[in-house]
């Protein structure tokens, strides 16, 4: 089993959470806002990954730091549960429409963090959510993963819809990135033979 737990507190947030990347979509999420419990059970629900997320974060100040802590305890217990990466197909990516919206995502599980975040949003908040922290979310979990992540707007206006569309994104070419290919099983799939 692909999996890991993250116990992680500081002062501004209490993060318990696990992950098991070869799960069938099983979630309990409680991170404070609404928005955000919404979007990590879409992004559990389109990976198929089993996630539980439970945050007590300082949000009488905003979600700023529970969202990038998130990102962090999340991109962490991925690298964690991946382990030495043998047999996966590293790659993801596809074009998802989210009604009038189109997210382009493609990923590398590359060892590399690099973030490409072309998505501009026309609202700044929805509900009490801030969506300029849809990118500290992703920023934090690329870090911690040490993956390569390309999101792009193709169409929409709907901020609701866009960030909802990322995230379903997200998932479905993370899901394809981590699946294993039988063909170099026991293989990491690099020619540098490291990841």
């Amino acid at each position: 089993m692909r999996e890991c737990e993250i116990k992680r507190k500081t002062n501004e947030t209490d993060i318990e959470l696990y992950l098991n990347l070869d799960g069938t979509g099983k979630r309990e999420i409680s991170t404070g806002s609404g928005f955000f419990d919404h979007m990590l059970e879409l992004f559990a629900a389109g990976s198929l990954f089993d996630l539980k997320v439970k945050c007590t974060g300082d949000t009488a100040v905003d979600f700023h730091h529970s969202a990038e802590d998130i990102g962090i305890a999340l991109g962490t217990a991925f690298n964690q549960a991946l382990g030495d990466k043998k047999g996966i197909r590293r790659y993801g990516d596809i074009i998802l429409p989210m009604d009038e919206t189109l997210i382009l995502c493609a990923l590398d599980i590359s060892g590399r963090a690099k973030l490409v975040f072309d998505v501009d949003f026309n609202a700044k908040k929805v509900g009490s959510f801030d969506t300029e922290l849809c990118e500290e979310f992703f920023e934090a979990f690329v870090r911690n993963a040490k993956i390569t992540l390309h999101l792009k707007k193709l169409a929409g206006k709907n901020t609701h819809h866009l960030i909802e569309g990322v995230f379903k994104s997200f998932a479905r070419a993370l899901r394809k990135a981590v699946e294993t290919d039988e063909r170099i099983a026991g293989e990491i799939p690099s020619s540098k033979g490291i990841l």
